[in-house]
Order: structure tokens, then C-alpha cells, then sequence
């Protein structure tokens, strides 16, 4: 059995050996450690595997050495910026107010804004809200200042307690119960652990988790505008492409009377979407819903649950098995994928579809020899499409659909219009890269099958829809002597 202790380390001498000998008397094995003093001087996260009736006297060993569930720090980091004047002795009156005030500087830094003026950041340790206030409004009447979120700083200002303040600020800017608060200190750790031993600032990763959970938040309500265009693929089909601030594109066939989805978007967005469904199909609660899923990323598959039938390959199926079972999914069986895939499934409220739905209507391969793998057809109203399954360049279990006939393509994520994105999607994409080093579970191999994609397409006029962006018109045509 493992698990993950985040221990609070007493400052002391030998505080991690007394718990190491702890885990060790208990026969229980130690997988990973993570320790960082430039970010948090006393969180610890250990990882650790032993039999069930082991862990539980460790938890009771370990908690009355005061080394777990430590009391909350009452204190709490705030970040100021004040304008003063840039002359000698001007930060004199306010370190005096700083001290009358009964305030603790962690952090503080000053850079030139012009020649007359200084721009000093200081990060204030308090410990009541009205200590704070108080010392704001003698503050106002010395220079212009303003308080700025810790999250958005550069530096750590206090890193006894980084960590707790880091994931309450995900936590409230994600609406989060309480029993996510363990999950993400653990998975931010790791993030940050494989982002320092590969020479990368720790601080960054904290700062792009934040922003990444930001653009997430921000893009709610009122806020979630996606891009919404039409596009005609045979004389009685229709296609609504709908492209989100954040996440997959979703994809709305009508061919007749009839609507074939491909993809759905992340779950935090269950009620935007909804409405942004009933506003283009009026009876859309009433009809049968089926939906073709690409491949079996959160941001693509976080509304299965509105849908009547779900249509995927075999190995997308097994992908919701292994999670409904309690078990890592393909993408956190890739140790530099699963903290910031994990992060990203708690932010979105993502909960896996229950695999009875799933439809697997094409020939299954244990082994797939080429980069593309031709396993069935699909036939919907006007269009007739081949299906592929790619060799796991993006993900195991990604499909491509291709109607020869009317020259359309749908790529999933191993081809998408990445010139042709939205502001927004633009700021969102930044950020998966820099967390996960790449979005594709084997980054060459998945080049491969895009060019593979490419070359199967026959002569004509051709339109792609990759599952990010606007669709890629795409021409080909044969020269002739």
C-alpha cells in the first residue's frame, strides 16, 4: 500500500532522522522525498509503501511527535507595493510605521521607476486583519501603495508557510471541498521537486500553477465566451465548431435531423456549456445524445455524463477502467504527466465516465505495427468516415476520422490549427508545456503520426478540425505534365 505523508518537521536537529527511524522500525519503505528550504523551511513530503496495519501505527507514531496535522500558522503573508519618492531616507518613515504597527518584514525589494520615483515591494507578516488595516491607513497618508497577491510575486515571502498558502489561494480561486487541500500540496510538490532537479526555477512552477488555475476560474459565468463558427460539409451537413477559453473545442455535427457530438470539454464548465448546447439545439434535453471522444484527456471528456452513448476506441475504454477502479489513467502512468494532470483534474472537478457507456464499435489491436492503424468505418447522415487509431504519439487511444468523399478530417490532438487560436486559448496553451515538459506522451513519435495524417489525405480541397483552434483548410493537388 503507499501513500504520501506531508509532515510539518519540528526546527530541531535530528527532526527527519527520528521520523526516518520511525518509518524504518515499522518496515516501512521510503520511495521519495521532497525537501526544498527555499520554499518551504519545514514542509516535508514523503512517499511511502508498507502493509495497511504498518501505515496506521506510523500515523499514530508520527502524530504524537506533532510531526502531522500541525495546527494552522494564524499568520499570513501580504505583498505591498508603495511609491516613494526617490531621494535619500525616503523608506524611513515607513519601516517606522512597519514597526509601530508590530509587523514582520520576509521579503522586501526596491527598483527606480523613474528618476523621481522608487517602487518598494515588502512582504508583511501579520497575524490579525485589523493589525493590517491598521497599518494601511497610516500607510496611505505617507505614500501611494497598493496590495498585491502573493501569487503573482516572483520571490517567496515567507517560506515557513508557502505551501498551506500556496493551495489555499487554488483552492478558493477554484471553489474546492477541503478534502482536495492534500491532494494538491502533494502534486504541487512533485511539480515543483521534478522542475528544480531539472534545473528550472521552483518559483516558476508555482507561479504557472497559479495562473493555470486563474485563466481556469476567470473563464467562468458571464466570462466563458468561446468562439462559435459554422461550417458547411456536404449539402445537408452542418458542422458548429465551438472553441472554449480553456480546453478542447467541441464539435456539433447535424446532418438532417440528426447530431453527432465529437468532444465535450472540461466539467467545470457544465452549465456554460449546457446553455451554449440548449441556445443552438432548442430541444437538446429531449433528443438522444451521442458523442465520438477522440481520446481520453480531461479537457476533452469532462461531460461525458450528458451524453446517452459515448463512442471510443477499446483503450479509451480502458482508460475510464483503470480510473473507475481507483487506478492511474494512461496519462499519470507517465511519472512527468501525473502531477500536473492530477492538479488539472481536481481544479476542473473532472470525475471519470462510468465505462458501461462507452461504445467500442471498431476492430481492437493488441499491438498497433503502424503510426496509423485503419480499425473501422463510421457512417453518419452524409458522411462516411474511415477510422484510424494512432500508435499513442498523443495518447493510447486517440482516433482520426477522415471522409474521403467530402474531404474532412477530424484529428483529435495529434493535428490541430495551432496558428489559428483565440487570445485566450493562446494564454491557456502556454501553460500545459511548461508543467509537463510536453502534451504528447511520446512528443517525436506523435511529429510522426501528424505527418502521417497529412500524407493519407488524398487530392482536393480539404478541412481539418484538430480539437484546439479554427479548422485548417488544407489543399492538395497533383501536378500533371
Amino acid at each position: 500500500m503507499r501513500k504520501t505523508y506531508v509532515a510539518t518537521m519540528p526546527n530541531k536537529i535530528g527532526a527527519f532522522l527520528k521520523a526516518s527511524e520511525i518509518l524504518a522500525d515499522l518496515n516501512i519503505n521510503i520511495t521519495r522525498i521532497s525537501y526544498n528550504k527555499a520554499v518551504d523551511s519545514h514542509t516535508v513530503f514523503l512517499d511511502v509503501s508498507g502493509k495497511a496495519e504498518q501505515l496506521e501505527k506510523a500515523d499514530e507514531m508520527l502524530k504524537e511527535l506533532g510531526y502531522l496535522d500541525a495546527a494552522p500558522d494564524p499568520r499570513n503573508v501580504v505583498l505591498i507595493e508603495c511609491t516613494l519618492r526617490d531621494r535619500p531616507g525616503a523608506v524611513t518613515d515607513l519601516l517606522k510605521l512597519i514597526q509601530e504597527c508590530n509587523l514582520n518584514i520576509s521579503y522586501i525589494s526596491t527598483q527606480d521607476r523613474d528618476a523621481s520615483l522608487q517602487n518598494i515591494r515588502i512582504g508583511l507578516l501579520t497575524e490579525s486583519e485589523k493589525q493590517l488595516d491598521t497599518f494601511l491607513r497610516k500607510a496611505e497618508l505617507l505614500c501611494p501603495l497598493k496590495v498585491l497577491d502573493y501569487n503573482h510575486s516572483e520571490k517567496n515571502y515567507d517560506n515557513s508557510i508557502f505551501y498551506r498558502s500556496f493551495v489555499s489561494g487554488l483552492m478558493e480561486s477554484s471553489g474546492l471541498p477541503e478534502e482536495m487541500r492534500e491532494k494538491l500540496l502533494v502534486y504541487s510538490n512533485m511539480i515543483m521537486q521534478m522542475k528544480d532537479e531539472s534545473g528550472q526555477s521552483p518559483y516558476r512552477t508555482f507561479e504557472s500553477i497559479s495562473r493555470f488555475a486563474e485563466l481556469l476560474a476567470e473563464a467562468r459565468g458571464s466570462a466563458f465566451n468561446p468562439r462559435i463558427t459554422k461550417h458547411r460539409l456536404a449539402e445537408n451537413t452542418e458542422l458548429t465548431l465551438i472553441e472554449p477559453p480553456c480546453g478542447s473545442n467541441t464539435m456539433i455535427i447535424k446532418s438532417f435531423d440528426e447530431y453527432l457530438f465529437i468532444d465535450c470539454g472540461y466539467a467545470l464548465y457544465r452549465e456554460e456549456m449546457k446553455k451554449i448546447f440548449r441556445k443552438l439545439i432548442p430541444d437538446f434535453d429531449q433528443i438522444r445524445k451521442t458523442i465520438i471522444l477522440t481520446h481520453a484527456d480531461s479537457d476533452h471528456d469532462g461531460l461525458l455524463d450528458m451524453f446517452d452513448e459515448v463512442i471510443a476506441t477499446q483503450r479509451t475504454k480502458h482508460d475510464f477502467e483503470l480510473e473507475c477502479a481507483g487506478k492511474d489513467g494512461y496519462r499519470e502512468l507517465l511519472p512527468t504527466h501525473k502531477p500536473y494532470i492530477s492538479i488539472c483534474k481536481i481544479l476542473t472537478h473532472f470525475k471519470p465516465c462510468d465505462p458501461s457507456k462507452i461504445t467500442t464499435p471498431w476492430k481492437h489491436f493488441d499491438e498497433l505495427e503502424g503510426l496509423l492503424t485503419q480499425i473501422g468505418f463510421y457512417d453518419f447522415g452524409e458522411l462516411h468516415f474511415e477510422v484510424y487509431e494512432g500508435k499513442g504519439g498523443h495518447l493510447p487511444g486517440e482516433l482520426i476520422l477522415i471522409d474521403y468523399e467530402h474531404q474532412v478530417a477530424f484529428t483529435g490532438d495529434i493535428y490541430f490549427n495551432v496558428h489559428a487560436v483565440t487570445k485566450e486559448q493562446a494564454e491557456y496553451n502556454r501553460y500545459a508545456p511548461v508543467l509537463l515538459s510536453s502534451v504528447d506522451s511520446d512528443a517525436k513519435l506523435c511529429a510522426a503520426e501528424r505527418m502521417a495524417i497529412m500524407n493519407r489525405l488524398g487530392q482536393g480541397e480539404w478541412q481539418i478540425f484538430g480539437s484546439h483552434g479554427m479548422k485548417k483548410e488544407y489543399s492538395i493537388h497533383l501536378q500533371t505534365e
